[in-house]
């Protein structure tokens, strides 16, 4: 990790906007990632970072309308109307459900197993490949610790926040970082699926999908991150202004409310957005995770995010981040992020979908004074439930990953390199939408049982 040379020398064009040239984007990091293939050798450095910031086209990628991201399971239009949850296909035609279903009753022919393998792949990239953190944040300096008027748990919170920012490297080297590079490793597998009347569980760690991903970052609020798992891609991003996601299968969304940083770099990879995350947040108490010692801050999103996020028929009651951090070394050992998704349907049912994300990082080591978490392990559960006890479902993922290069200031890195798609039309989002009436409602159903928003 700490051998930057190793990085500069494999890294061609210093550059995200390499990967998003036609459509076939690869990882700008070495080529035994894997996130690369199939890419012609180009010469690194700030020339080959000029030669796309001259010919911008080349940073344009050409994808479907937009529509509201979904951070969750994104089925095919022909898969929704086809099916729906277990014991409820009528009222729920959701992708999910047939996901579900599926699982339950799967043929041995090859094409099923495909077919089941695809509809897999797209429900694990759908909850676990890019979510948002739950509120956007101020990028200004942590506050200084005062216990005059300020409750206990607000000035316990700061007290607990500046130790994490000291163990983490300091505020002012933090302050001098600009941009950042980050590349790893993952495994991603869905583990159990439980209804109201079987459970079935996945105890084979070979039909986990493997894959890798890059993530960009450039102060202030900018990002770019692209995974590429099971010979899927999935980019998503930020310039400051709008989130954004791509997916093969459904092209590229916007996300609504207001622009929130992307979870993963929470995950150990970026200290100072951390920070700043839980500016807000409140000491709750204390608790022993993984036999360690820890100080549990907690994080609401306030009720306008929340409103501003909601869509049609989807309602998000509540969207919780906690952060567990050690006692003994500072850090953040432990995140715990849940947010809760009320569905009213034109039938007068009303369906919950609860999203829950517990991610450990471990391996804390230094790369130029910043201490970066190099490895880590999420477990995400999704539960479907409603009036109707057998219609319920929870579905749990996991998801282990590895940082192999991370890299700070890099050289040719500018604003060109966080250009959203080309097909980025302003106005609401209804009105990026090409769908009649009818289909705009299944598609935001679709939507709003994958949970919307993260």
């Amino acid at each position: 990790m700490e051998k930057k040379q190793g990085f500069f020398s494999a890294l061609r064009g210093l550059s995200p906007s390499r990967s998003r040239t036609r459509s076939r984007s690869v990882s700008p990091a070495r080529s035994s990632s894997p996130m690369t293939g199939g890419r012609k050798n180009f010469t690194g450095g700030a020339a080959a970072a000029n030669y796309y910031v001259t010919q911008p086209e080349l940073l344009i990628e050409r994808s479907g309308s937009l529509r509201p991201v979904m951070e969750g399971p994104d089925l095919d239009e022909e898969e929704e109307g086809g099916g729906g949850s277990v014991g409820d296909s009528k009222r729920l035609r959701s992708g999910l459900g047939n996901w579900v279903k599926g699982q339950l009753s799967r043929a041995p022919s090859v094409a099923a197993t495909a077919a089941h393998r695809r509809n897999d792949l797209r429900l694990l990239l759908g909850v676990m490949g890019a979510p948002l953190a739950p509120i956007h944040f101020s990028s200004d300096p942590l506050p200084h610790l005062s216990i005059k008027n300020t409750p206990i748990e607000t000035s316990s919170a700061q007290y607990i926040l500046q130790q994490y920012t000291a163990a983490s490297g300091g505020q002012k080297l933090q302050s001098s970082i600009k941009n950042a590079y980050a590349m790893g490793k993952l495994k991603m597998i869905t583990s159990e699926i439980q209804t109201a009347t079987r459970t079935v569980r996945n105890r084979n760690p070979s039909k986990a999908e493997t894959g890798g991903f890059v993530l960009w970052q450039m102060n202030p609020d900018m990002w770019y991150v692209e995974l590429s798992v099971g010979g899927n891609k999935v980019r998503a991003g930020c310039n400051g202004k709008l989130v954004w996601r791509h997916t093969p299968w459904l092209g590229s969304h916007t996300a609504k409310g207001p622009v929130r940083p992307l979870r993963r770099g929470l995950q150990g990879l970026d200290p100072r957005t951390t920070a700043a995350m839980f500016a807000e947040a409140k000491c709750i108490g204390e608790k022993n995770v993984n036999g360690e010692d820890c100080f549990i801050l907690k994080l609401s999103t306030d009720p306008e995010t929340l409103k501003a996020r909601s869509e049609g028929p989807a309602e998000i009651i509540r969207h919780v981040l906690s952060g567990y951090f050690s006692q003994k070394t500072g850090l953040l050992v432990h995140i715990e992020d849940s947010h809760l998704t009320r569905i009213q349907s034109n039938g007068g049912d009303t369906v919950f979908w609860e999203t829950t994300y517990n991610s450990s990082l471990d391996d804390y080591r230094q790369v130029e004074g910043v201490m970066i978490a190099h490895s880590g392990h999420s477990v995400v559960t999704l539960f479907r439930f409603g009036e109707v006890a057998m219609s319920h479902t929870r579905t749990k993922m996991e998801e282990s990953w590895t940082i192999e290069e991370v890299a700070f200031n890099v050289p040719g890195l500018s604003l060109d390199c966080f250009i959203p798609p080309a097909d980025l039309k302003t106005g609401s989002v209804a009105d990026s939408c090409e769908y009649g009436q009818e289909e705009r409602g299944k598609a935001a159903h679709r939507a709003k049982v994958a949970a919307l928003e993260n």
